[in-house]
């Protein structure tokens, strides 16, 4: 267990940020999904840049690596695309 008063503050801070970043990751993994799900092309296509957004925010703040950020678009662009 912590003694110091910088440890104990530390693990408070870090706690919050595990509970956002869960929320942030489940949350656009869930938009990703129903992205995938969707069968129409006027709907898909204005998901699309909603999950965009989403994808890069997470890369952007190192919840998700940048190259699986760009992966998972380039994969969603082309199924929205066969569409």
């Amino acid at each position: 267990m912590a003694n110091h008063k910088s440890s104990k503050k530390r693990i408070r801070q870090t706690e919050t940020k595990r509970l956002r970043n869960r929320y942030q990751h489940k949350t656009a993994r869930n938009a990703v999904k129903a992205l995938r799900n969707t069968t129409d092309k006027s709907a898909a296509e204005a998901l699309l840049p909603k999950v965009t957004a989403m994808l890069d925010k997470l890369a952007k703040k190192n919840i998700i690596h940048k190259n699986k950020a760009g992966n998972l678009k380039s994969s969603l662009q082309l199924k929205v695309n066969a569409l």
